[in-house]
This record gives C-alpha cells, sequence and structure tokens, in this order.
C-alpha cells in the first residue's frame, strides 16, 4: 500500500478514536450531544478530517475500497461549506451507525497492510 494512504488511513483512525473518546466521561446521548455545542463542534472537525482524508486517498487511487467514500467526502463538504444546513440527528446517526463500521474498515485495512 502507499505510504501517503496508510497515513491518511491512519488519520482517519486517529479522528474516530478521538470521536470514540469524547463519550468516555460524558454519556453517549443525543440530547447531551446536542445540547453540548463544544462536542458538536468537535465532532463536526473530527468528521471534516475524516471526509478530507478520504477526499486525499480517492484521488490517489479512485478505485480505493472504502465504503461510502464519495457520501463521506460529501459530508465533508457539507459541514465545510453549507454548515447552516447541518442537522444534528444527521450528525448523530452517522456517530451512532456509520462511524462503528468505518472504524473496523479502516482497522482492517491498515492491518493487511503491516
Amino acid at each position: 500500500m502507499d505510504e501517503r494512504i496508510l497515513k491518511w488511513l491512519f488519520d482517519i483512525q486517529e479522528a474516530i478514536t478521538e470521536i470514540d473518546n469524547y463519550f468516555i466521561d460524558n454519556p453517549k446521548d443525543f440530547k447531551h450531544y446536542q445540547s453540548n455545542i463544544i462536542l458538536k463542534r468537535a465532532i463536526e472537525r473530527d468528521l471534516e478530517i475524516i471526509g478530507e482524508a478520504i477526499n486525499r486517498i480517492l484521488k490517489k487511487d479512485p478505485e480505493f475500497p472504502i465504503e461510502n467514500a464519495k457520501r463521506i467526502v460529501s459530508l465533508r463538504n457539507q459541514i465545510i461549506h453549507a454548515y447552516d444546513n447541518i442537522s444534528d440527528e444527521n450528525i448523530w446517526a452517522i456517530i451512532s451507525k456509520h462511524i462503528p463500521s468505518l472504524k473496523d474498515e479502516v482497522s482492517s485495512l491498515i492491518n493487511k497492510s503491516e
């Protein structure tokens, strides 16, 4: 695997770990998320990092096997460029349903490269 792609996969893994860590001392609860502006902005920033890393991977290798890669890049673009249209419910669904599978997928890709 290309070293830059591997670096970007580690960036994704680190951003996902940060998202997980936000809930170590706080409840993983939608109402808590919705009421905590600092938490919301921190998670949005990590989602931007994930989206940008995947964008770079796809520029280097358009066929790179990450499920929903284009949707993840689109989310990054929405957070950056259409920040006023971000729905708390949408971000929460991504955190709850999609981040765990992306975490497994990225870990598997990293392990295969070693």
